[in-house]
């Protein structure tokens, strides 16, 4: 199981590493063939967009094992041990059911959008979509991955790259 962890993030991050290097360079291109030369990729603004909807759903799920999306912690800190579990449990269910929720709606749009096309790049706005359903099962596999230690000790993965809790104490 530690392999398939391991590999299974290691894929997320390049994805996300090669989404924004992709879309680094293509707006600098832009910007710089604007200015140098009054001419621009007609097609930047719109790739640079999607790859930045891209990029947030599937950087949803690294954050979310790293404890790194906002949370109000008041309730749970106020309630002993056994409280504060149940009150966890219950997150993690309702959050559970929102992934899923994500996954099902966004399938729904990818449906609708089939046959929209992009303006520029004419392509199906499915393509674009299709991050929700893809986030939102990747959402749910990190979680599940990290929710034993976030129900029972509230904790979150721990990492030399990023970890929640040291930035918070800065």
């Amino acid at each position: 199981m530690q392999a398939f962890e391991r590999y299974f993030l290691s894929a997320n991050r390049w994805a996300l590493i090669l989404l924004l290097a992709a879309m680094s360079v293509i707006i600098f291109v832009n910007v710089a063939l604007r200015y140098l030369t009054s001419q621009s990729l007609e097609w930047a603004e719109e790739v640079s967009r999607h790859m930045m909807i891209w990029l947030t759903f599937l950087g949803a799920g690294p954050v979310l094992r790293y404890g790194g999306h906002i949370a109000v912690e008041n309730l749970q800190d106020a309630l002993p041990r056994a409280g504060g579990i149940a009150m966890r449990v219950l997150v993690a269910a309702l959050l559970f059911g929102f992934f899923g929720f994500m996954v099902w709606y966004g399938w729904l749009y990818m449906e609708r959008t089939m046959f929209q096309m992009t303006a520029v790049t004419q392509i199906p706005f499915a393509w674009i979509y299709a991050a929700m359903p893809i986030g939102g099962l990747l959402l749910i596999v990190h979680f599940l991955l990290v929710v034993r230690g976030y129900v029972l000790r509230r904790e979150f993965a721990s990492d030399a790259h990023f970890d929640a809790n040291a930035s918070a104490s800065l």
